[in-house]
C-alpha cells in the first residue's frame, strides 16, 4: 500500500427530490449522501459501515458515477470526473468495477459463465482474438476458485457462493484499479462468506487492487479493511484506521455498532459491556437538527440539537464528528 491517492472524494452530496404527502403533492429533499469526504490509496481497502438506509450503497455508486452527484468532487488519479460526459468516462470504466449484493440477480440467466465473464471485452477490447479471450476467461475463472470447464454452464446451475465468484471474475477480467463491493457476502452462508472474503484479500494482494467494501457486518469489515468509514443518515460519524476504530472508537454510534458484534467465546459474549441505541433510525425526509445522531445518543445535550458537530481529529488518521467524544 502506497501513500499515493487513487481516488479522492471531497464533500460529496447526493440528494433526491421525492414527492410525498397527500396525493404526492409535496416535494422534499432526500439527502442520501450529505457531505462525505475520504481518500483511497492503491492497494487499500476502505470499509463503509452503518445501518440500512444510511447511504452506503448510494455513496459507492456515486463514487463510480453510476449516480450523478448533486455536489462535491470525485477525483480519480488527480482528474475530477464529476463533469465528464458518458463518452469521456468510458475509458475510465475499465479501471472501476462493482460487485453487487445479490450474486444470482447480478448475472444474466441467458448467458453462459464464459460469456458473462468475457462480456467486458466486447466494450474495451473488441478486437481481442477469440482464442486469447477464451484463455483469459478460463484463467480468471480459475483464479476465483472455479473450474475452467464450467464456462459453458448457466448461472442457475451454480450456488450463491459460486455465482458471487463469477461476479468477482467479471469485475476482475480487465484488471481494474478499484472495485466497489456492495454487501458482497450478506446473501451467503457464514462459511461461504469467509471464503469470499479470503478470495477478495488474495486478489487484492496479487493485483494491488483497491476496494471499497460496503457492509453492515463489522466482523467482515474488520477482517478485510485497512480503514473504516462510519455513515449515519448520509453523513460521516467517524473515520479511522481499522485498529484505531475497533480498539478505540470515539463516536457513540460507532461504539454501539461495535458492541453489537458477537464474540465467539460464550463467556466473553455474555459478560461484555453493551451500548444499546434508543429508538429507531429517524426518517431521512425529516432528519434531526444539529447532530443527526442526537435523538438516539446517550450523550446528547442542547448543543447537539443546535449545531452540527464539526470535524475533530483524534489523531492524524482518526477523525470524529461529535461534540462530546472526549467524555
Amino acid at each position: 500500500m502506497t501513500a499515493a491517492k487513487l481516488i479522492e472524494v471531497r464533500d460529496l452530496k447526493v440528494h433526491f427530490r421525492v414527492k410525498t404527502g397527500a396525493l404526492m403533492s409535496r416535494e422534499v429533499a432526500l439527502k442520501a449522501v450529505d457531505g462525505v469526504s475520504f481518500t483511497l490509496a492503491p492497494g487499500e481497502t476502505l470499509g463503509v459501515v452503518g445501518e440500512s438506509g444510511c447511504g452506503k450503497s448510494t455513496l459507492g455508486r456515486a463514487v463510480l458515477k453510476l449516480i450523478p452527484p448533486t455536489a462535491g468532487e470525485v477525483i480519480w488519479l488527480g482528474r475530477p470526473i464529476q463533469e465528464l460526459s458518458t463518452a469521456e468516462m468510458r475509458p475510465l470504466r475499465r479501471d472501476m468495477q462493482i460487485v453487487f449484493q445479490d450474486p444470482l440477480a447480478a448475472l444474466d440467466p441467458r448467458m453462459t459463465v464464459g460469456e458473462i465473464v468475457g462480456e467486458p471485452f466486447d466494450t474495451f477490447m473488441p478486437s481481442l482474438p477469440k482464442a486469447e479471450r477464451k484463455a483469459r476467461v478460463q484463467e480468471m475463472i480459475a483464479k476465483v476458485g472455479l473450474s475452467p470447464h464450467m464456462v459453458n454452464r448457466y448461472p442457475h446451475e451454480f450456488s450463491g457462493g459460486q455465482c458471487q465468484r463469477i461476479g468477482i471474475a467479471r469485475a476482475m477480467i480487465l484488471n481494474p484499479k478499484l472495485i466497489v463491493c456492495d454487501e458482497p457476502v450478506s446473501a451467503l452462508d457464514v462459511s461461504i462468506q469467509a471464503q469470499i472474503v479470503n478470495l477478495l484479500m488474495r486478489l487484492q494482494r496479487e493485483f494491488n487492487l483497491s476496494l471499497i467494501l460496503i457492509s453492515h457486518d463489522l466482523s467482515v469489515v474488520r477482517q478485510i479493511s485497512h480503514r473504516v468509514l462510519v455513515l449515519y443518515l448520509g453523513r460521516v460519524m467517524e473515520i479511522a484506521s481499522r485498529d484505531e476504530l475497533y480498539g478505540g472508537a470515539r463516536h457513540p454510534y460507532t461504539q454501539a455498532l461495535i458492541s453489537a458484534v458477537p464474540i465467539p467465546d460464550p463467556d466473553r459474549e455474555a459478560n461484555k459491556p453493551r451500548l444499546m441505541l434508543a429508538g429507531d433510525l429517524p426518517s431521512p425526509f425529516e432528519p434531526p437538527s444539529g447532530c443527526l445522531f442526537r435523538t438516539r445518543c446517550p450523550r446528547a445535550t442542547a448543543l447537539c440539537a443546535e449545531v452540527a458537530p464539526p470535524e475533530d481529529r483524534v489523531s492524524e488518521s482518526h477523525r470524529v464528528f461529535c461534540h462530546h467524544w472526549r467524555e
